[in-house]
């Protein structure tokens, strides 16, 4: 899988941040761009590399996570083809625990997908490492670490709290 399709998406469009060199006023921009978002105080400010890289980090959780989503889906839809013939109720428990295990497996990575998602709509407006809370910037080394962070670490922490 990480060798075919790299650097499309599932649409078989380029994907942006793929790690090719920009050129010229793309460069330029994308340069700007990265130097324009918000920074904790003592942090320096993000190049385009940096943030190319974690969006490219991102764009490949995201390519990953839709062929798991599609391969669960399936899995899924398929079922078992013995449902309920002869089965006890212990047999036809398991098979209903698995299934609901499955089930939450696959909204799981449907929600980690939409965090992902979120965090390179938010590179492209312009208000990626902004808290979602305070306003505040949410740091750079966090955002490193944990990309599709959307509340710095005072208010996540306040969150975890209540």
């Amino acid at each position: 899988m990480a060798g075919a399709g790299r650097g499309k998406t599932p649409s078989g469009k380029k994907a942006r941040g793929t790690g090719k060199a920009l050129t010229g006023g793309k460069a330029a921009r994308a340069s700007s761009k990265a130097a324009e978002l918000p920074v904790r105080e003592g942090e320096g400010h993000w190049t385009a590399a940096e943030l190319a890289e974690v969006r490219a980090g991102l764009e490949e959780q995201i390519a990953a996570l839709r062929a798991e989503i599609a391969a669960s889906a399936s899995h899924i839809a398929e079922g078992d083809t013995s449902e309920g013939a002869g089965d006890d109720q212990a047999d036809a428990g398991a098979k209903t625990y698995e299934r609901e295990h499955e089930l939450a497996l696959s909204y799981n990575s449907q929600d980690l997908l939409a965090q992902i998602e979120r965090a390179v709509q938010r590179m492209d407006a312009g208000t990626y490492g902004i808290c979602e809370s305070c306003a505040k910037p949410i740091g750079k080394a966090r955002l490193q670490v944990f990309p599709r962070a959307t509340l710095c670490v005072t208010c996540k922490q306040r969150e975890e709290r209540r």
